[in-house]
């Protein structure tokens, strides 16, 4: 991207280096052709950053960096950020009407987990080789192509899987999400009970062969239980709103040019 293009950003006097805005470009996604949205949307969230900063220096606050998990803290502008927003956001409590509002227009958005009862053939590879990989590919697509949806030969054809659940059919018992890697059960979301993927899916362990047996969907959950779950998505979605209106204020006053705070 050439950063001469874009004009230089400067927030009240302060001039964000173009190497910075490059280097916060890689952070926002844009179509491969239109490398400009993504310095578009860098610029913003750094002139964003630097009004939340010139605000909490202005205030004189402290930096108190945390501890976000082990061994990894706050930088100072992150832990001055947040204490300029603990110091000036407020919001109303949330209250009990507004829980059962929020739940009461679809209680059905409020389920346990789905179970699915699955089988499938895999056909191991090194996904890195790509010599194993198209190897192996080969097999499971030959697999495929004999078993041609017949749901009864599945177990038999799961003798000569890679996996140990070929001792009884492929069967895999009872899954949940987050049961199996992301592209298996990618996979497995788009099947309909008694259905089979109609090419083989890809994961880190290699290609399988997947036959969705049955499924439980999950089960609407009763309002007390999903009620602190509710009540911390509202306060969540108030303070974000809270958020958006002081960074408004601060953007008002401020004097911005090479950027603007419009959503992109």
């Amino acid at each position: 991207m050439n950063v001469s293009l874009f004009p230089d950003v400067v927030v009240n006097g302060e001039t964000i280096p173009s190497a910075a805005i490059a280097a916060e470009a890689q952070n926002h996604t844009a179509p491969k052709d239109k490398p400009g949205i993504a310095w578009r949307k860098a610029a913003q969230a750094l002139a964003i950053r630097t009004l939340l900063l010139q605000e909490a220096r202005k205030r004189d606050l402290d930096a108190d960096p945390e501890e976000l998990a082990p061994g990894r803290f706050e930088t100072e502008d992150e832990a001055l950020i947040r204490a300029l927003l603990d110091e000036a956001l407020t919001t109303a409590p949330i209250t009990e009407e507004a829980v059962r509002a929020e739940w009461a227009r679809d209680p059905n958005r409020y389920r346990s987990a789905p179970l699915w009862d699955v089988s499938h053939i895999l056909c191991a590879c090194d996904p890195r080789d790509e010599q194993e990989r198209l190897a192996a590919e080969a097999r499971a697509v030959a697999l495929l192509a004999r078993l041609d949806g017949d749901a009864k030969g599945f177990a038999a054809a799961a003798r000569t899987s890679d996996c140990g659940s070929k001792a009884s059919g492929g069967h895999l018992g009872q899954l949940g999400p987050n049961d199996t890697v992301p592209e298996f059960e990618a996979a497995l979301r788009t099947l309909a009970e008694g259905g089979m993927t109609a090419a083989p899916v890809l994961s880190r362990r290699g290609w399988h062969l997947i036959r969705l047996n049955a499924t439980a969907p999950g089960q609407v959950l009763p309002y007390d239980t999903v009620r602190p779950k509710i009540t911390l998505a509202l306060e969540k979605a108030a303070w974000a709103r809270a958020s958006r209106d002081f960074i408004e204020t601060l953007a008002e006053r401020a004097q911005i040019s090479g950027t603007n705070l419009a959503p992109i």
